[in-house]
C-alpha cells in the first residue's frame, strides 16, 4: 500500500454531526454549565477539541430519550 494513501475512515464518521456546548444548551432548553457537568459526568458523550468540547447531534437526541418519562 502506498504511503500517501490515508486510513479508510471508521463508516457512518463523515455523516457526525457535532454541536458546541452553547448548542446543545440552547436545545435542551438548559444552561451551558448543565451541558458541561453532563459531559463531565459521562452522562452526554462528547469529544475535546482543544479546550471546548463537541458533542454528537445523535447523543443529545439519545440522551433525552432516555431521560424522558411520563410524569402522568
Amino acid at each position: 500500500m502506498p504511503a500517501n494513501k490515508k486510513d479508510p475512515e471508521p463508516p457512518g464518521l463523515a455523516q457526525v454531526q457535532f454541536l458546541t456546548v452553547a448548542e446543545v444548551a440552547t436545545m435542551m432548553r438548559v444552561s451551558k454549565m448543565t451541558v458541561y457537568r453532563l459531559v463531565h459526568n459521562g452522562e452526554l458523550p462528547a469529544v475535546r477539541v482543544g479546550k471546548s468540547f463537541r458533542v454528537p447531534e445523535q447523543a443529545v437526541h439519545d440522551y433525552l430519550r432516555s431521560a424522558y418519562f411520563d410524569a402522568g
